[in-house]
């Protein structure tokens, strides 16, 4: 099985194979390269009604749509926990090869910019960001409460968000799933920014809005 093939995971491993990609992606430090949106929206073509037709198998969804986002949020309670533990060590060294300054930075910006609650759920959309947050957020001291409540939300939204919207496409277009999967990412990536689009616009014009 190649884990960096969406497909072959699927083909591999079914349902198994997508939550431990999941769960791999944002709860390791080094799975953050692993295809998680890739994985969902592809299991949830491989859900719908044509995946027989075009797999030669088809994918349970309820079991998707359930233990996909609990993988998600087992995940990253996991990344938060080695965050609270290790973190603090980890982040005093810049080098560190997979918490890099670079990675940790980027994180410490989403925190600080949009708030630890807006910053939880809209890292989930943003590859790299979801995996590296959460050990940040632990290192930082998110209180655990409060990590759990917006970590539980952003991976119900997103987990099933994804798989939900390749389950459409399948029952959509059936026979066309090259010509349309990375199209599809590429809409759903834009769509997934813009929330945070919108709350980068909002910050910049508070300044404004006060001096006046």
């Amino acid at each position: 099985m190649d884990v960096l093939n969406a497909r072959s995971v699927i083909d591999v491993a079914g349902v198994v194979g997508v939550w431990a990609i999941v769960l791999a992606e944002t709860g390791l430090l080094v799975g953050f390269f692993l295809p998680g949106d890739t994985v969902l929206l592809l299991a949830g073509v491989a859900s719908s009604q044509s995946a027989l037709t075009v797999f030669g198998y088809r994918l349970w969804l309820p079991a998707l749509l359930v233990g996909t986002p609990v993988c998600a949020i087992a995940g990253a309670q996991i990344g938060y926990v080695l965050g609270a533990r290790v973190g603090p060590r980890l982040l005093a060294r810049p080098g560190s090869r997979w918490l890099t300054a670079a990675r940790v930075q980027r994180a410490q910006r989403f925190l600080a910019r949009f708030g630890h609650g807006k910053a939880i759920v809209m890292a989930r959309f943003v590859p790299v960001v979801r995996t590296m947050l959460n050990p940040v957020a632990g290192a930082l001291g998110v209180p655990a409460r409060r990590f759990l409540f917006w970590n539980t939300l952003g991976g119900l939204l997103w987990a099933d968000g994804v798989i939900m919207l390749g389950y459409l496409l399948g029952d959509w277009r059936p026979h066309d799933i090259n010509s349309y999967l990375v199209p599809a990412l590429a809409v759903w990536t834009v769509v997934s920014l813009i929330p945070i689009g919108i709350e980068v616009l909002r910050t910049r014009a508070k300044p404004d809005s006060g001096a006046n």
